[in-house]
């Protein structure tokens, strides 16, 4: 149900966060992340502390390796962007898709900006930072495109357990499109960086095998998991906390400390 104005006292904001914290009964649009809404399925609770009190999880170590080859992608594929032109891994796999020309593309590759969408129902002001987008000229549909890289003598995939929130992670992507009056193709691809750890020596050189993964979304639980989060959020108690999370383990276990 859309919620109404309350008279309860707004809440400060924390100093680590800069982010309004949820504010039950307010019609003010709410910004949810993409990030968030993960956190939720992995953790009702952990989401609860963050968004409604500030109490975060802490931060790991940033995946600077992970972040430069992500950069050298967008590189490569955009310079095909302003040729017009398909890129040589995907034309060597068979695909004539060209990267997608729009005005937009630059502010929804950067995580402070992002492609939003307006849920109207929950009046939650989804978005997400999306790594690239490609386009089908014979179909004019466009496609979520999702860059990874990793190190390992096997191939790689996308079915491990915890890959789901790779697959979550593009679904949401193609329904920020869709909500944005774009045609987007159930196929989301995700180019994958494999570096090479068989070499017999280092000599400063990694070699990375590229895997294209093409991947069929299906957006269907995003707006019921939407409407989980709001009563969530609406709640004056936490949820209680999942077996799988450490992180509610890790609090219990020192909460008398």
């Amino acid at each position: 149900m859309p919620r109404t104005k309350s008279a309860e006292p707004k809440k400060p904001k924390t100093s680590k966060s800069r982010k309004k914290l949820y504010e039950p009964g307010s019609t003010d649009p709410y910004s949810l992340s993409r990030s968030k809404i993960d956190l939720f399925l992995n953790c009702p609770r952990c989401f609860y502390l963050d968004q409604r009190h500030g109490i975060g999880r802490v931060s790991g170590p940033p995946f600077t390796i992970n972040s430069a080859i992500d950069s050298l992608l967008k590189r490569e594929f955009d310079s095909h962007r302003i040729a017009g032109t398909v890129p040589d891994v995907l034309a060597d796999a068979g695909l004539d898709y060209v990267p997608f020309r729009h005005e937009k593309i630059d502010d929804w590759r950067n995580f402070r900006r992002g492609v939003h969408a307006l849920h109207t129902e929950t009046m939650f002001d989804v978005y997400g930072a999306l790594d690239d987008v490609w386009q089908n000229p014979a179909t004019q549909e466009i496609l979520v495109a999702d860059y990874k890289a990793t190190a390992k003598a096997s191939d790689v995939g996308i079915d491990a357990d915890w890959q789901i929130s790779y697959k979550r992670q593009v679904e949401l992507y193609q329904w920020l499109l869709r909500a944005n009056g774009f045609r987007v193709s159930e196929t989301a691809w995700f180019v994958y960086a494999n570096g090479d750890v068989s070499a017999q020596a280092f000599g400063a050189r990694m070699d990375f095998r590229i895997s294209l993964i093409p991947y069929a979304g299906d957006t269907v639980w995003i707006e019921p998991t939407l409407r989980k989060i709001e009563e969530t959020l609406e709640s004056d108690q936490p949820p209680d906390a999942p077996e799988s999370c450490s992180w509610c383990e890790y609090r219990k276990k020192t909460a008398g400390i």
